[in-house]
């Protein structure tokens, strides 16, 4: 049988084009062996789950372990209710024990305990019955939360001392976060700001992205299966908008040879991948969704919004750029500061962040068309000023991050032209000063840079001019329009102070400043 690229739960060898999972977690084995306990985390739907039980039958087939991975999320409902919790674990261990060991390996009946000290119980027993040293892996431990976890911590800690007949041999815990951030109601935090419940560590892991040459060697096996090849362009095209990121490497293959070339004979480009794309950030599948429940967290929304502004991040905590880095949404810009994880991120974020806004647009008619569906820039000039005067006084109340909120505006406005046909790329920074939009439309394309005058600042009209000059040369464009946003108090209603006047750049391009 055909195997396909899975986007849903863990991969299945007999089912899934999948890579070793000892590659991406080489540390893993040396840690089993010295007996440690130690975290692996990573952003949701990297792979941890598929890696982790790939590294469990290995550890099994070498006949030195009992390994094993099972999962505490059946406990997330009972967060204050530890005697809940415990059972409601310890019944879905027993399940995924049946399913996942042979029958002389399965763990024995657990232990009558008192609440707080089955899970704790339950493992010596599993320890003493089993044949060989126990290496669990708890799966999704953060999603327990409060009294649960703190419990749960604390029994295994309380093992630790046991092992290997009294607790298992090696033990990890598996979630998207380190120890200091899983969620607490504690103290006035929610976060438990510490790893003492669980200071028996000895490495915090996280799973890193695909390389590309990674990518291409995913990409054969459904080569090698069907026939059908990716072009070296493809490859190198998916790793680009990709940055490595499993889901997505996995998403956009799905998309090109499923939808956009099905046919086996059509090899996969570049084109194809680019189109699969598009349709991947239309689609909004989970993954993508999952990203709008994170842009809400403070501390997501602490680093996300001045990133989307390109100024320069205020007085962060340490903590708060791990975990934002942890969920992997940023990550280094290799000329300083942060950068969004990769284009195709990067194209998400202001479209979530947008969404209200767009949906509270008013009916707008496509006046910036020509007869033959061409891009009318002039047209659309107008109609933009015409919108804007109009409705942003009144929209920009719903954008959800209100210092870039005239930049989500603009960009619902923008998403309502290129919704007939075009597309929006994106680029923005920490440090940049600036976000600069591209709006594309068949052959046509509007370069587009977006700066802020912000109190006790200086008309970053200069500024705006060089830097719109040199993302008009990157591009090979002759004329954009830079807009500035004037933010400061005491202004005109934006009716009356939006202007545009004709400027000329550094490099002698000929360019329309809006004044907003």
């Amino acid at each position: 049988m055909t195997r396909w690229f899975n986007v849903a739960g863990p991969c299945r060898r007999e089912l899934h084009y999948m890579l070793p999972a000892s590659a991406r977690l080489p540390e893993v084995p040396q840690l089993v062996a010295q007996q440690s306990y130690f975290v692996l985390h990573a952003p949701r739907q990297t792979g941890k789950t598929t890696a982790m039980l790939a590294l469990a039958q290995e550890l099994s087939a070498q006949g030195r372990y009992l390994a094993t991975l099972v999962s505490v999320e059946a406990g997330a409902p009972f967060s204050d209710d530890v005697d809940a919790a415990e059972q409601a674990i310890l019944g879905s261990w027993q399940s995924a024990a049946r399913s996942r060991l042979p029958a002389d390996q399965q763990p024995p009946l657990w232990p009558a305990a008192p609440a707080g000290s089955r899970i704790r119980e339950a493992l010596r027993a599993w320890a003493a019955a089993a044949d060989r040293p126990l290496v669990l892996f708890l799966d999704e431990i953060d999603a327990l939360q409060n009294a649960a976890l703190i419990s749960v911590l604390r029994q295994l800690r309380d093992g630790y001392t046991d092992r290997p007949t009294g607790a298992p041999w090696s033990l990890a815990l598996i979630g998207l976060r380190d120890v200091r951030d899983y969620k607490v109601a504690s103290g006035g935090s929610e976060r438990l700001q510490t790893a003492s419940p669980f200071n028996i560590k000895v490495e915090s892991l996280t799973l890193r992205n695909f390389t590309e040459t990674e990518v291409a060697t995913l990409y054969a096996q459904h080569t090698a299966d069907t026939g059908q090849a990716f072009t070296p362009d493809a490859v190198a095209r998916a790793f680009g908008l990709t940055q490595g990121q499993p889901w997505l490497v996995n998403a956009l293959a799905r998309q090109a040879v499923e939808v956009i070339a099905p046919d086996p004979a059509i090899p996969i480009d570049a084109t194809c991948i680019e189109a699969a794309k598009t349709r991947l950030i239309q689609r909004q599948d989970t993954h993508l969704d999952s990203l709008a429940e994170r842009l809400r967290e403070p501390r997501v929304r602490a680093i996300i919004e001045p990133m989307l502004a390109g100024q320069a991040l205020g007085n962060l905590a340490p903590d708060d750029l791990r975990f934002v880095q942890d969920l992997g949404l940023v990550q280094p810009d290799p000329e300083g500061g942060l950068q969004i994880a990769n284009p195709i991120y990067q194209e998400v974020i202001p479209q979530v962040l947008a969404a209200t806004t767009i949906a509270s647009l008013p009916r707008i008619a496509p006046t910036w068309l020509t007869p033959d569906g061409r891009l009318d820039v002039p047209r659309l000039l107008t109609a933009f000023l015409a919108f804007w005067r109009e409705h942003a006084e009144a929209l920009l109340g719903s954008a959800p991050y209100a210092e870039v909120a005239p930049h989500l505006v603009l960009m619902a406005f923008l998403h309502r032209v290129a919704n007939g046909g075009g597309t929006i790329t994106r680029e923005y920074a920490i440090g940049r000063d600036r976000m600069d939009l591209l709006l594309t439309y068949g052959p046509d394309r509007v370069a587009l840079e977006l700066k802020v005058w912000a109190p006790r600042r200086v008309d970053p009209l200069a500024r705006g001019l060089s830097q719109l000059d040199g993302y008009l040369a990157r591009l090979g464009l002759a004329t954009g329009w830079l807009i500035i946003f004037d933010r400061r108090p005491g202004q005109p209603p934006i009716a009356e102070r939006t202007t545009t006047e004709p400027a000329i750049t550094p490099g002698g391009r000929q360019v329309l400043v809006i004044r907003a």
